[in-house]
C-alpha cells in the first residue's frame, strides 16, 4: 500500500498538485458577495459609495472624450502616438468603472450626454492651439482628477481601509496613471502655451463644477 501511494504521488507530482490548488482559488473568490465595492450597510454608506462611483465614472468618461477630441485634431501629428497611449489608459479606467457601476447597480450621471460633447470640444479646441495647448489641457484635467482621487482615498481610509481595500486599490492605481499623464504634459511643453495659467485655471474651474454636478445629478 505504501509503495502504491508513493508511486501515485510521483505520477501526480508537485506541479500538478499546485495547479489543482490554483484551480480552486477562483471558486473560492466567486463566493464573495462583491468584487470591488462592498454591499452598503445603510443608506448613508450607499449614498457615499454611489457618489464616488458616479463621479469617477463621469470623470473617466469625460477624459476619454477629451483625448478623442485631441486625437481628432492631432492624431496624425508627431504627438499623436503619445496622446493615443494616454487615451488607451483612460479607456481601461472607463471600462473598469463601467463594470463596477453595473455590479453595484449604480446609475451613471444623467449628464453623460453633456460631458460627451463638452469633453470632445475641450479636447479639440485645446489641440487647435497646437501640441502645447493639448498638453496644457492634459495637465489641468489630470491634476484635477488626481486631486479628487486623493480626496476619495483619504475619505475611504478614514472610514474603514480594510472594508474598502479593493476599491482603494483601483482608485490608487488610476490616480497614479493620472499623475503620470500630468507629468507627461509638463514634459512636453504644456507651460509654454500662451496664457498657460489662465487656460489651466479656467479648465480646472470647469472640472470642479463637473465633479460637483456629476456627484449629484
Amino acid at each position: 500500500m505504501h509503495r502504491a501511494v508513493y508511486s501515485c504521488s510521483n505520477i501526480v507530482g508537485p506541479a500538478m498538485i499546485r495547479q489543482c490548488l490554483k484551480c480552486r482559488v477562483p471558486q473560492q473568490l466567486s463566493s464573495r458577495a462583491y468584487s470591488v465595492v462592498p454591499t452598503p450597510r445603510d443608506s448613508e454608506e450607499k449614498e457615499m459609495l454611489h457618489r464616488i462611483l458616479r463621479v469617477d465614472h463621469a470623470g473617466e468618461y469625460g477624459a476619454n472624450r477629451i483625448y478623442a477630441g485631441q486625437m481628432a485634431v492631432l492624431g496624425r501629428s508627431s504627438i499623436g502616438p503619445l496622446i493615443q497611449e494616454m487615451w488607451d489608459q483612460e479607456k481601461v479606467h472607463l471600462a473598469k468603472f463601467t463594470e463596477i457601476l453595473a455590479e453595484s447597480r449604480v446609475r451613471p450621471t444623467a449628464l453623460l450626454p453633456f460631458w460627451n460633447i463638452a469633453g470632445f470640444v475641450l479636447g479639440a479646441s485645446s489641440a487647435l492651439l497646437g501640441k502645447e495647448g493639448a498638453m496644457a489641457c492634459t495637465v489641468a484635467v489630470e491634476e484635477s482628477i488626481s486631486e479628487h482621487y486623493n480626496s476619495q482615498i483619504r475619505a475611504l481610509m478614514e472610514e474603514d481601509p480594510d472594508r474598502y481595500t479593493e476599491l482603494l486599490q483601483v482608485i490608487k492605481e488610476f490616480r497614479d496613471d493620472e499623475i503620470e499623464h500630468h507629468d507627461t504634459g509638463l514634459e512636453h511643453d504644456a507651460e509654454s502655451v500662451p496664457g498657460y495659467w489662465i487656460l489651466k485655471n479656467a479648465i480646472q474651474l470647469g472640472c470642479k463644477a463637473a465633479i460637483y454636478a456629476s456627484q449629484r445629478i
